[in-house]
């Protein structure tokens, strides 16, 4: 099979352009990725509703990749938490390789078929809980391994590549294979493929927080209160929210250590 993500890059004698050119036909590939995206949101709207049904009733959402991928899944896992107050293992992030792959690659660990399974068994998943492959080619034997194992055992499985009708499309019982193309440098899914799949995760895991009830309007109202921005984003939610001061919006938040029960508490 032909893989798309490894075909020739639309462009040659990349190092003879001047910088301008380079930037400006980085930017015109990057353009096409929302496009593509686009026509995956019945997909990605099925799997969101399956996924649903598991996490309103204790099920978990784990990502699982190589490489960029990885990392892209550990980055959307690590920010429900402070974004959304969820508490740390709701949405987990695993790449081959484990944490040390995070800043430096782990040399042929993708290809251990075994491995990603015995990483998810790590946290005891079930037969309520998600996973999700990410993988630009699908077909990286690390995340393969690991969906088959899952499906044995009953776990939801989704998939997000950029090669339609890739190993890991056709395995998955959610598919989301946004086409984005050839890389502009030949291969390196770090790319459009990357930017793809980040924009994706961000669909899934936003959709589902909203849906779980972490959202009040468009207010962030249980994020972690973690530094000075962020308490003063919460303070002005209040005062927004509340039509109240400045000063009384931050006595309420101290009061009740949250944006969501400061305002639950006047308005209940």
């Amino acid at each position: 099979m032909k893989r798309v993500t490894e075909s020739s890059s639309r462009y040659e004698s990349l190092e003879t352009m001047s910088t301008l050119e380079l930037l400006s036909n980085m930017n015109q590939e990057d353009k096409t990725v929302p496009l593509a995206i686009e026509k995956e949101l019945d997909a990605i709207e099925r799997f969101v509703n399956a996924s649903f049904e598991r996490m309103k009733n204790g099920g978990r959402l784990f990502y699982i990749g190589a490489g960029t991928s990885g990392r892209l899944g550990i980055v959307d896992a690590s920010e429900c938490p402070p974004t959304f107050g969820v508490e740390h293992g709701i949405v987990v992030g695993i790449i081959a390789g484990g944490d040390s792959a995070i800043r430096k690659a782990v040399e042929f660990a993708e290809d251990d078929t075994e491995q990603g399974w015995k990483d998810l068994m790590e946290y005891s998943i079930n037969a309520n809980d998600t996973l999700v492959g990410i993988a630009a080619s699908g077909s990286t034997p690390y995340v393969l391994g690991a969906i088959r194992k899952a499906q044995e055992n009953n776990v939801l499985t989704a998939g997000i590549s950029c090669n339609p009708g890739g190993p890991l499309s056709q395995l998955v019982e959610y598919p989301i294979t946004p086409e984005v193309g050839p890389e502009f440098v030949t291969g390196s899914t770090r790319m459009k493929s990357g930017t793809a799949q980040k924009l994706v995760l961000n669909m899934i895991s936003t959709s589902l927080m909203i849906k779980l009830g972490r959202v009040k309007g468009n207010k962030m109202v249980d994020m972690q209160l973690s530094n000075n921005k962020l308490i003063d984003r919460g303070v002005k939610m209040i005062q927004d929210s509340l039509t109240i001061s400045y000063e009384e919006a931050e006595q309420l938040l101290k009061i009740h250590g949250s944006v969501r029960k400061a305002i639950d508490s006047v308005n209940s």
